[in-house]
């Protein structure tokens, strides 16, 4: 999720632009940046659906103590993300007040938008990638040196091309669909979109009312970029970018297993309301000049039963749940139902 430009969303067509930054921490350092405990820092803000896998993901591989964690202020200004939420305005590891400066010492007048989730190599200070298709998946194939004891694997081989094909229709249709439908500057071009997002959440609801996760029987990728969206719809969604043929609410299946996730360590523990509402709402005055966030909905809901597991399957497979999210990477109260 990049930044910037905050007056013109809805005031121009909508088109997500690729990652520039695309070099790998790989295993074997092909691209110049290998996998190494302590070298990197992942930043993110709870408020982007696209920065939250990073954030599941961290977690539930347990790499908690091996890539440190920036949390962005939800609310951009023109210098787009910044770190006001910590002492003096600065990440206590970088130094630095807005990660547009980590972009500015990896490439002096980069044209482009300043995004997360975007990993900084520590010791430079420089931006290595803001390649949110592949960061996590790097997350899970390159960084398994390090992986936790009983973390899942998140992208089994013999799993891949239906993982892959399933990512794709959910990227399209909905992870980007929102966006292009809540960007829309015509009738036509919303319409277009919005259909397109229930037309693939109706596909998926019968897949999803007969297995527990999207591909086979544990938590995959696929479920991850799926949940980023699902937990932001009724909040955000439905009402800031016009998907409001129904609520998330009102689809049993689809609330059913969101709520499921939610309630499964790694998941509702990196998810924070106040930052997704107050980003949304405050930061887009293209669609909402008035920058008033709503006070619903209701988040009672997300912690009671689900009966998902009546389905069979096993989140972690041969795996065990993630342990306590780390001091310091809590949630705040009033983020959380």
């Amino acid at each position: 999720m990049g930044g910037g430009g905050n007056s013109t969303y809805g005031l121009k067509s909508f088109k997500r632009s690729k990652s520039h930054f695309a070099e790998r921490i790989t295993a074997d350092g092909r691209d110049g940046w290998p996998v190494e405990a302590g070298r990197y820092r992942l930043v993110v803000s709870r408020a982007c659906p696209w920065a939250s896998r990073a954030l599941v993901s961290r977690r539930l591989l347990g790499l908690e103590h091996v890539l440190s964690l920036a949390v962005a202020d939800p609310i951009q200004d023109d210098r787009s993300w910044r770190f006001s939420l910590d002492p003096d305005g600065r990440d206590p590891v970088l130094g630095i007040r807005f990660l547009s400066e980590a972009y500015d010492r990896r490439e002096t007048g980069y044209p482009g938008g300043v995004s997360v989730p975007a990993i900084v190599d520590v010791p430079s200070g420089k931006l290595v990638t803001n390649d949110y298709q592949q960061l996590t998946l790097d997350l899970a194939t390159e960084w398994t040196a390090l992986h936790r004891d009983g973390a899942p694997d998140l992208y089994p081989h013999a799993l891949r091309d239906e993982i892959d094909s399933v990512m794709a229709d959910v990227y399209q249709d909905v992870n980007n669909g929102v966006y292009r439908a809540g960007f829309a500057t015509d009738q036509e071009e919303y319409e277009a979109a919005c259909a397109g997002v229930f037309r693939r959440l109706e596909l998926l609801t019968p897949r999803l009312a007969r297995q527990r996760y999207l591909v086979g029987g544990t938590i995959t990728e696929a479920d991850i970029r799926l949940f980023t969206t699902l937990v932001r719809f009724d909040a955000v969604y439905h009402g800031h970018f016009k998907c409001n043929r129904w609520k998330l609410t009102e689809n049993p299946v689809l609330w059913a297993y969101v709520r499921d996730l939610y309630q499964t360590p790694g998941f509702g523990d990196t998810v924070d309301f106040d930052h997704i509402k107050r980003h949304y709402y405050q930061v887009h005055t293209g669609i909402n000049p008035t920058r008033i966030v709503p006070l619903g909905p209701d988040l009672s809901g997300w912690l009671t039963p689900h009966h998902r597991e009546e389905l069979g399957g096993r989140p972690f497979g041969d795996g065990t749940p993630p342990g306590p999210v780390p001091a310091g990477e809590e949630v705040a109260a009033q983020g959380r139902p």
